[in-house]
């Protein structure tokens, strides 16, 4: 995506130009001032520091992340227009270095003539790579530009630290429903750049749908609501009468934010795991439905199953991780839509059993002992007695086999120094483990005794 201006045309100290009659009604209605924004009051609302940086016009360089449809967009041009600047628009999926260089030449030659500053918005910054990134850092830091940068990933894990550390970093959130009401009110009003010049009547309960549907994304709701007004035949008294059956036609099946790679896909596995560790069966349930919703890989879910029945429920219920492979071939061998069916036996079985982490957590003391002191060697009674030491004299203590003695036990050593790493719980099946051990433990200490 090219610049629009060259190094020799006359700025153009406004912003973006206003969109095409035919363009969508979301990119018609495209805020033209902070006063017209709806939503983002935790970063926009008055005395808030992102507020205040525009109107004071003190910022430098800008990262705005959040899921699609929430205003980062329409938040840059109202950036540039409140602070009189010249804006341009780069797409990281589309744009070149050599675009880039041009639009910082540009800016530097318009810095220099005129004072003017330039905005440089970029789209899906973090699509570019790390070397197309690299080359914005000498005019961000000089301030050749103001950079503006948009994504719908985590800055923090997708953009350069360079440039994130030289950046504020603000964090949009999905609209209220209040707020997507708000401009679907407006939208219907607006004569000029809506659908005010078209006689509409929306239903409450219509408009109420609509924006809880849409998941805090003002485009697609604005979208929907032009194609349900533009498709709808009017009524007898010549108004367009949307009502919720119409407006449920028009938005289709529910997109669901999300993505294999992206935040989502993380946030969402991990509100499930915590929901089963938690013995919540019911959030459980939604995030495994958000999941097989949005086309998530059902071994991917499956896999973490296995992984929580272990980790999660361990000792306190065995059966459990029995459960989760059991849905995990299940998965295997009947496929979607079925597969659903097994993944949700185990999510809440796992959900509403027993929790224990102690055989988990057991290794982990095991492997810090091990990394921070010394290695102990193994027994000379525990060692494999193989033909290399044939004939070697023995002399230590013989081992013990243990199924020649009553209940299958007899007091003997198995560890050097007698360390212990897994301390039962007293919850589920281990409240029987630990009857056990305790009696074991306390027969070799028995035995130790002169």
């Amino acid at each position: 995506m090219m610049p629009s201006d060259d190094l020799f045309g006359e700025p153009d100290t406004g912003t973006a130009s206003p969109p095409a009659a035919h363009a969508p009604l979301a990119s018609r209605m495209r805020p033209r001032s902070l006063g017209e924004y709806a939503g983002q009051d935790h970063i926009l609302g008055p005395g808030k520091l992102l507020r205040r940086a525009i109107e004071a016009d003190r910022f430098s360089s800008i990262v705005l992340y959040g899921p699609p449809g929430t205003g980062k967009t329409s938040l840059a041009e109202i950036i540039a227009r409140t602070t009189n600047a010249r804006f341009e628009r780069l797409s990281g999926v589309e744009s070149t270095v050599a675009d880039l260089r041009k639009v910082m030449a540009a800016a530097a030659v318009r810095l220099a003539r005129d004072g003017t500053r330039t905005v440089l918005f970029i789209d899906e910054i973090h699509r570019f790579n790390k070397a197309q990134q690299d080359v914005l850092l000498p005019d961000v830091e000089r301030g050749t530009v103001r950079l503006i940068g948009a994504t719908t990933m985590n800055p923090f894990f997708y953009v350069n630290s360079p440039l994130v550390s030289r950046s504020l970093v603000f964090e949009l959130r999905p609209l209220p429903a209040n707020a997507l009401r708000t401009l679907m009110d407006r939208a219907l009003a607006d004569a000029e750049r809506g659908l005010g010049d078209r006689a509409i009547r929306l239903d409450d309960d219509a408009a109420a749908h609509l924006a809880e549907i849409c998941d805090g994304d003002a485009r697609r709701c604005l979208n929907a609501l032009e194609l349900a007004a533009l498709t709808t035949e009017p009524g007898a008294d010549g108004a367009v009468h949307l009502t919720r059956a119409v407006i449920e036609e028009s938005i289709q099946r529910k997109a669901v934010v999300y993505d294999a790679k992206d935040d989502a896909h993380y946030d969402t596995i991990s509100a499930f795991i915590k929901s089963i560790r938690g013995g919540d069966p019911d959030a459980a349930l939604y995030w495994l439905a958000k999941m097989l919703h949005a086309g998530e890989d059902i071994r991917f879910i499956a896999r973490r199953l296995v992984i929580a029945a272990s980790e999660d429920i361990g000792l306190a219920d065995s059966r459990g991780l029995l459960v989760a492979i059991a849905a995990q071939q299940a998965c295997e061998f009947v496929g979607l839509p079925e597969a659903q069916i097994p993944l949700a036996h185990a999510t809440v079985y796992l959900a509403t059993a027993p929790k224990s982490n102690t055989a988990y957590m057991g290794l982990l003391a095991a492997q810090s002992d091990l990394q921070k002191g010394r290695t102990l060697a193994v027994p000379e009674h525990l060692r494999d007695k193989h033909p290399k030491t044939a004939g070697v004299q023995d002399t230590g203590p013989r081992y013990k086999y243990s199924h020649n003695f009553p209940d299958a036990y007899v007091p003997q050593a198995y560890l050097p120094e007698g360390r212990v790493f897994y301390t039962p719980s007293d919850r589920g099946e281990e409240t029987r483990i630990a009857e056990r051990l305790a009696h074991w433990r306390a027969l070799f200490e028995a035995a130790k005794a002169p």
